[in-house]
C-alpha cells in the first residue's frame, strides 16, 4: 500500500510541475548583494553581435555623413518600455546629437486612445473614437503601424497635436491610414465663433426659515401646482435651505464659443497622405475629410528639412511579437517610414505567457520575415530582454532561453543583435540593478534612470561598431 502511495505522489509531482520546470524561486538562486549607491556599476560585453548584418546600413550612414545630405530612418518596435519612449527617447537624442536631427518621426495619439503618450508630443481631441490595442482587437479592426486601431463614424471631430520641445518642430507631416485612403484634412489655423441662442430663463430660490411654498409661489407669480411640479414635490412641506426651481416662460440669451478649423487638403503619396509647410510648425489639427464617412487613423510622422536621423518609436503596452503578427496591415504600412534599420525589443511579455524558446523564436522569425518582405533593403537588429523577475518571485529563465535562441540563429537569419540581458548583468544582477535605482519596484519594469542607462549603453555599442566599420573605408 505504501509503495502504491509513493508512486502516486511521484506521479503527481511529475505531471503537476512539468510545465513549470523553468520557474525557479529567486531565493534559491545566487543574487548579488545590494551595492552602495556611490559604487560605480560596470557593464561588460557591450558589443553589437553579428555586425556584418548591418553593413549596408552602416554604408548609408557613412554616405549621409560624407555628403551631409539625406536622412536615415531607424524604427524601434517593442512593448511598454518602447511606448513610454524613455529608452527610445535617450537613443533618439544620442543619434541626433551625433548625426543630426531629421525629425521626431512616428507618433500616435495614444492619450486619445486612453493610454500613455510620449513626452514631447501632446494630443487632445474632440469627438468620440473607438480604440483597441493589438492584444485585444479582433482581426476585422484596422490595426496598423501604431499597433492600435482608432476609428470613428463621426464627421465632427478634431485631433490637436502640440509639440512641446522646439527641436521637434516640423515642416512635413505624413498621415497614415488603412489602404492609404485620404480620410483626413489638416488645419494649421482656426477661428473662434460665438454663437448666441435663446434658452429658457432659469430662476432659483433658496428657502429661508419661516417661508412656505404658497408664499414663494405668490412671490414669483406662479401657481402652487406648477411650482410643485417643477420641483417634483408631492406635498406642501419644504425644508429650509432647499433650492427651488421657479417655472417661467421667459427666455434669455446664452453665448457659446465654437472653434472652427480651416481645413487644408493633404497630398496623396505612395504610402501616406502628406502636408508640407513653408515654415516650421509646433501644432496642427487633424480634421475629417468631409467627403468621407468612416475614419481610421494609424499614425502620423513628423519630419523637418535637416539632414540627420529620424528615430521612430512604436510600442504597445503588453505586446508580444505574435500580437503584431496578427495584423498584416502593420507590415503593409511599415514602408511609409522608409526604414533603413528596424530594431526589435520584445520578449518580456512572452515570458509572462510562459512561451517556450521555440515558440518565442518562431514568432520573432515571422516578424522579421514580415518586415523584410515589405522592406527588402532594411537591416534588422534584435535586442534581448533586460533582466527581470517573473511573477515577483521567480528567476525569469524564459528570457534566458530567448536570448540563447536569438544568438544561435543570428548568422543564419542575417540579423544583428545586442544582448541587453548580458550587458545589464543577467538575472543574477537584479538586486544590484535595483539597489542602484535602475529598476521599478516590481523588478520587471525599469526606472527612468534605468531605461536611460540602457539607451546610453546601446548607443555606445552602436557607435563603437560603426566607427570600426568606418576604419575599414
Amino acid at each position: 500500500m505504501k509503495s502504491k502511495l509513493l508512486l502516486l505522489l511521484l506521479s503527481f509531482s511529475f505531471f503537476g510541475f512539468a510545465q513549470d520546470t523553468l520557474l525557479v524561486p529567486v531565493d534559491t538562486v545566487y543574487v548579488d548583494e545590494p551595492v552602495i549607491d556611490s559604487i560605480e556599476v560596470t557593464f561588460t560585453g557591450n558589443d553589437i553581435q553579428n555586425p556584418n548584418a548591418l553593413l549596408s546600413f552602416y554604408e548609408k550612414m557613412y554616405q549621409m555623413e560624407m555628403s551631409k545630405s539625406g536622412k536615415i530612418n531607424i524604427v524601434h518596435i517593442g512593448d511598454s518600455h518602447i511606448q513610454a519612449d524613455l529608452f527610445t527617447a535617450k537613443i533618439r537624442t544620442q543619434f541626433q546629437k551625433v548625426f543630426g536631427n531629421g525629425g521626431f518621426g512616428f507618433t500616435f495619439p495614444y492619450s486619445v486612445a486612453k493610454t500613455n503618450n510620449s513626452a514631447p508630443i501632446r494630443y487632445s481631441a474632440s469627438g468620440n473614437f473607438q480604440c483597441f490595442r493589438n492584444l485585444y482587437a479582433d482581426a476585422a479592426k484596422p490595426v496598423g503601424l501604431s499597433g492600435f486601431s482608432m476609428e470613428t463614424k463621426s464627421d465632427d471631430f478634431a485631433i490637436q497635436l502640440v509639440v512641446k520641445d522646439a527641436q521637434y518642430n516640423f515642416t512635413k507631416l505624413k498621415v497614415i491610414t488603412p489602404k492609404n485612403e485620404n480620410l483626413f484634412d489638416v488645419s494649421v489655423s482656426n477661428k473662434s465663433i460665438v454663437i448666441e441662442r435663446k434658452v429658457p430663463k432659469k430662476i432659483t430660490h433658496k428657502v429661508k426659515p419661516g417661508e412656505v411654498l404658497g408664499g414663494i409661489a405668490n412671490k414669483y407669480n406662479v401657481s402652487l401646482k406648477a411650482l410643485k411640479k417643477a420641483n417634483g414635490l408631492k406635498s406642501d412641506m419644504i425644508r429650509d435651505g432647499k433650492i427651488l426651481t421657479i417655472p417661467t416662460k421667459g427666455m434669455q440669451s446664452k453665448s457659446t464659443t465654437k472653434t472652427e478649423y480651416i481645413p487644408i487638403d493633404l497630398v496623396q503619396a505612395e504610402n501616406s497622405n502628406d502636408y508640407i509647410s513653408t515654415t516650421p510648425l509646433d501644432k496642427i489639427a487633424i480634421v475629417p475629410n468631409q467627403e468621407m464617412e468612416d475614419f481610421a487613423l494609424n499614425g502620423l510622422v513628423l519630419e523637418n528639412e535637416s539632414t540627420g536621423v529620424i528615430y521612430h518609436s512604436i510600442g504597445v503596452n503588453g505586446a508580444k511579437a505574435s500580437d503584431y503578427n496578427k495584423f498584416p496591415l502593420f507590415y503593409e504600412q511599415l514602408p511609409a517610414l522608409n526604414p533603413d534599420l528596424v530594431i526589435i525589443s520584445l520578449g518580456t511579455n512572452e515570458s509572462f505567457d510562459k512561451q517556450s524558446g521555440e515558440q518565442y523564436y518562431a514568432n520573432l522569425t515571422q516578424m522579421i520575415q514580415g518586415i523584410k518582405e515589405k522592406n527588402p533593403q532594411t537591416c534588422v537588429l534584435v535586442m534581448t530582454s533586460p533582466p527581470s523577475v517573473l511573477h515577483r518571485k521567480y528567476r525569469n529563465t524564459f528570457i534566458e532561453k530567448y536570448a540563447d535562441a536569438i544568438e544561435t540563429n543570428a548568422p543564419e537569419k542575417e540579423y544583428a543583435f545586442w544582448d541587453l540581458l548580458k550587458v545589464f548583468g543577467g538575472n543574477n544582477a537584479i538586486n544590484r540593478n535595483a539597489a542602484k535605482g535602475f529598476m521599478a519596484r516590481d523588478k520587471v519594469h525599469y526606472s527612468k534612470a534605468g531605461y536611460e542607462k540602457q539607451g546610453e549603453l546601446f548607443f555606445e555599442a552602436f557607435l563603437q561598431s560603426y566607427e570600426l566599420f568606418k576604419s575599414t573605408k
